[in-house]
């Protein structure tokens, strides 16, 4: 598990109950800041895991593409097929 979405996951669990606890004591403002502190973790957490997501495409692509080699390919001549 990538760290964004560890911390996410905390930040969000931590504005979960702060929120409950400024709901007990009936403070608006710290309702309010719980709530930002739950949609920045939130947006971690996502950022979390599109960096997980774009990492497997990449190491997926690697590994299909691993035989892939330019020298063979500049060492085929180049053909002219439909230039004028």
């Amino acid at each position: 598990m990538h760290k964004d979405r560890v911390e996410g996951i905390r930040k969000q669990l931590g504005g979960t109950l702060r929120e409950y606890w400024f709901r007990l004591i009936g403070d608006e403002a710290g309702i309010r800041a719980a709530r930002h502190a739950q949609l920045s973790g939130g947006m971690q957490l996502r950022l979390g895991r599109v960096k997980e997501e774009s990492e497997r495409q990449l190491r997926d692509f690697l590994r299909s593409h691993r035989d892939w080699d330019i020298s063979k390919r500049l060492s085929q001549p180049l053909t002219s097929k439909g230039t004028i």
